[in-house]
């Protein structure tokens, strides 16, 4: 059992205590409150003085490929794309990512407690990510939800993955008829399977939980007109949809709107170093947001560093993002939109221990994680801050 009293909590589902506690128990959370309700003395075993800190719910990464492309390690850690073959749904981002990345210890200093994590963008259909805690040493010991997405791919990176090897896609029409192609056979196996006994092939059967509209696609889209058909094709087959950096989003804002799809925005803080993310910028996550498009913020670690999630969130903020909204972008927002809320991205009973006491907002350069819980147990303290 592990009690954090006396700090400011903002539990993101709508509930603040400026003198509060989180109570767990067995790695959930068994209570929330104020002080004067808090059943735990502070001289007890197990509970930790926040001394009026920011408690709040650990950040969560909606997008990224920590452990999948590792640092420092060059081709013998980067195994985030397949680039024999466009159409790879069978790949399992559980079966590449390698806890042992610095990325994992660098979330975890950061206050970012869980991650979605998968395959890069140079297949047309790239395979399955997967939503994991950012500590532990065992994969399987990590696991919040796998699959948890199936990943696939617009514009200029399957046209460029694919060029001059004398294969398709060599445009974006291609991209986008490799894709229904595939979504067709594997819609008329889930049919036939359905309807009549018929041997598995494990070719299809990774289709199936998007199918049962169980996970999303998750689609990495820049240019707006890569967007809308993104949105195109998974509406023709009825299918929900995450829009994974959406660069140019800001420019079609109503048509998102309309679309009911999500938008997980960035990594902004990179470079211009694509013609399709000439138009990116920090302004797309608000303005976006002020459509009535729901918005989580990622790094899309390694190409921005996954430590810097909660600045990117403030410069966003900085461009026009409403303040709270750039907390839910790396909070419950993008537990909601991974479909993962039941489990973190709020404090409330019944949840993952899943907390972090910051020493200001975390939005801000100079706010350091104090202490960082996963599942109820301390996983990083500073070096200024005392548990006891």
């Amino acid at each position: 059992m592990l009690t954090i009293v006396h700090g400011k909590i903002k539990t993101m589902s709508g509930a603040e205590y400026e003198d509060g506690f989180v109570q767990t128990d067995n790695g959930k959370i068994t209570a929330v409150g104020n002080m004067d309700e808090c059943p735990i003395k502070e001289n007890d075993t197990g509970v930790i003085n926040a001394k009026g800190n920011l408690v709040m719910p650990g950040i969560v990464e909606a997008h990224c490929h920590m452990g999948i492309t590792e640092e420092k390690k060059g081709m013998e850690g980067d195994d985030c794309n397949e680039n024999v073959n466009p159409i790879t749904p069978t790949l399992r981002a559980i079966d590449a990512i390698n806890p042992m990345d610095a990325a994992f210890d660098d979330a975890v200093r950061a206050g970012i407690t869980s991650a979605m994590v998968g395959p890069g963008s140079s297949n047309v259909v790239g395979g399955q990510f997967a939503f994991i805690k950012t500590h532990g040493r065992r994969m399987d010991d990590m696991i919040v939800k796998a699959p948890a997405a199936m990943k696939i791919a617009f514009g200029e990176n399957p046209k460029v993955n694919f060029s001059g090897k004398n294969v398709s896609p060599a445009t974006r029409m291609a991209i986008a008829a490799m894709l229904r192609h595939e979504i067709f056979d594997a819609k008329a196996y889930f049919d036939k399977r359905k309807n009549e006994k018929c041997e598995e092939d494990f070719r299809y059967e990774c289709w199936l939980p998007v199918l049962e509209g169980k996970i999303p696609l998750k689609a990495h889209v820049h240019r707006a007109d890569d967007i809308l058909t993104a949105i195109r094709i998974a509406k023709e087959y009825g299918l929900s949809m995450t829009l994974d950096h959406c660069s140019e989003g800001h420019l079609i804002a109503e048509e998102i709107k309309e679309s009911g799809f999500p938008a997980i925005v960035g990594p902004d803080m990179a470079s211009r170093n694509k013609i399709e993310v000439q138009n990116m910028a920090f302004k797309t996550a608000g303005i976006l947001s002020k459509a009535g498009v729901k918005v989580a913020i990622t790094t899309d670690h390694p190409v921005s560093m996954i430590q810097f999630l909660p600045i990117c969130a403030g410069l966003a903020v900085k461009s026009g993002l409403d303040k709270e909204e750039g907390l839910r972008a790396i909070t419950i927002n993008p537990a909601q939109i991974c479909g993962v809320a039941d489990r973190v991205g709020s404090l409330e009973v019944g949840k993952d221990a899943d907390m972090v006491i910051f020493d200001g907002n975390p939005m801000e350069v100079f706010t350091k994680a104090m202490c960082t819980v996963i599942e109820g147990k301390v996983v990083y303290t500073d070096e200024n801050f005392e548990l006891l």
